[in-house]
């Protein structure tokens, strides 16, 4: 079986996440929903076959990986410049308000301030895959709500980079231990962000030139399955080389893996034949969370469960209306963004397993979170069809208002 590892796992994953979300799509409820339930259904904390969590999460990121490559492929760089006067802010305020929401609820539950921040820090940052996949389905992606959502998305990601790479020494600071200083931090994420800053310079001023002609040179060796095979090596080779030269995620490297050959004249046959691959490891992505689930949390903290998911779907929708009511942006357009942002994915599980190897997070406040992420990635497909539900009546009734009676 050993031997055989990555076979039974892979079959087993997509062939339990068939059988739920076929099931969960004839109950009427969001396919997402079963993948979770296949995810816990081989998870270690359910009886029979166990699957292997670290493969599992494996998959999951390159399904996040060819995701954002093809969200790359129908996403501009004048779509990102359009949007950043709102994505910008508003992801860096959306961040700031979730982690001090967690913070206070960390500090009600008797967690210490550092355990109390990383909690909320966790909780700031929503899934890619989730909100794409969301987009996808209602065809938003090219939309002004959807470039709005995925810059957002984008801003919040690079953000949470920075936070990763600058976390280990912020831990050593907080356990006392190493003498770090501010002064060293401080070098540290500006380090970082230039070392980012370099990469997204290569990119957009030699990859956008270099790689499109490299495809165009490809596509004349006239075979179908070296273009398929030179697409991948793209997405995924430079996703490798963010993450392991530059210190930026593989989601950052793929996304503007993408953006650099938008607007090719091979970008929509790019895009169609990644389709099938880039479905089934998003696929996965949703299993692996699943097999991360302890459902006795439920039980032994339901109170800190509820919480959690209030913040993650209450608090951040609350914060990101505000912001676009505050930039005067439509109803529709809020309500969007609010829905896009009530869930929180791969980003934070990351996040909260460095946690728990920085001693910053206990294995149980890990639970929490991940418990509080199947509720709120499960629950997300609601908050959307109520967001709609909302925007399309009051788009009603400032086109039809009511007639005034008259004596």
């Amino acid at each position: 079986m050993e031997s055989h590892s990555l076979i039974v796992n892979l079959v087993a994953g997509i062939a339990l996440a068939f059988f739920f979300g076929a099931a969960a799509q004839r109950l009427r409820i969001s396919p997402l929903v079963g993948y979770l339930i296949a995810g816990v259904a081989v998870g270690p904390f359910t009886p029979g076959f166990v699957g292997d969590a670290d493969l599992a999460m494996q998959f999951s990121e390159i399904g996040v990986i060819l995701l954002m490559f093809g969200v790359g492929l129908k996403f501009s760089l004048a779509d990102l410049w359009a949007v950043r006067g709102v994505a910008l802010p508003g992801a860096l305020v959306q961040m700031t308000a979730a982690t001090l929401l967690g913070y206070g609820v960390g500090a009600l539950m008797g967690l210490g301030a550092a355990e109390s921040i990383m909690l909320g820090f966790s909780l700031s940052v929503a899934s890619t895959v989730v909100l794409l996949r969301a987009l996808e389905d209602r065809h938003m992606v090219k939309t002004e709500n959807g470039r709005i959502c995925v810059g957002w998305l984008v801003i919040e990601d690079i953000a949470i980079v920075l936070g990763i790479v600058l976390l280990p020494t912020l831990a050593t600071m907080a356990n006392g231990n190493g003498g770090i200083s501010l002064t060293t931090a401080l070098s540290t994420l500006a380090f970082t962000i230039g070392k980012i800053g370099v990469f997204v310079a290569l990119m957009l001023f030699v990859g956008a030139r270099f790689f499109p002609w490299l495809i165009v040179q490809v596509a004349h060796l006239k075979s179908r399955e070296l273009m398929s095979l030179g697409t991948l090596t793209l997405a995924l080779g430079i996703a490798w080389v963010a993450y392991e030269l530059f210190d930026a995620s593989f989601a950052l490297g793929a996304f503007l893996a993408g953006v650099v050959l938008n607007g090719t004249k091979f970008t929509h046959k790019i895009a169609e034949d990644s389709l099938p691959l880039r479905d089934t490891f998003a696929v996965l992505f949703f299993v692996s969370v699943g097999m991360l689930f302890d459902p006795m949390t439920l039980v032994r903290e339901p109170l800190g469960v509820l919480a959690i998911v209030f913040i993650i779907m209450i608090g951040k929708s609350a914060a990101a209306l505000a912001i676009t009511t505050l930039y005067k942006l439509p109803l529709r357009t809020g309500l969007m963004i609010a829905a896009s942002l009530a869930q929180i994915g791969e980003f934070s599980f990351v996040l909260a397993g460095m946690g728990v190897h920085l001693e910053l997070l206990s294995q149980e406040t890990y639970n929490l979170i991940l418990a509080a992420a199947l509720i709120s990635i499960a629950l997300n497909p609601l908050l959307f069809a109520l967001a709609e539900r909302v925007a399309d009546k009051k788009d009603g009734q400032e086109k039809n208002p009511p007639a005034r009676a008259t004596a």
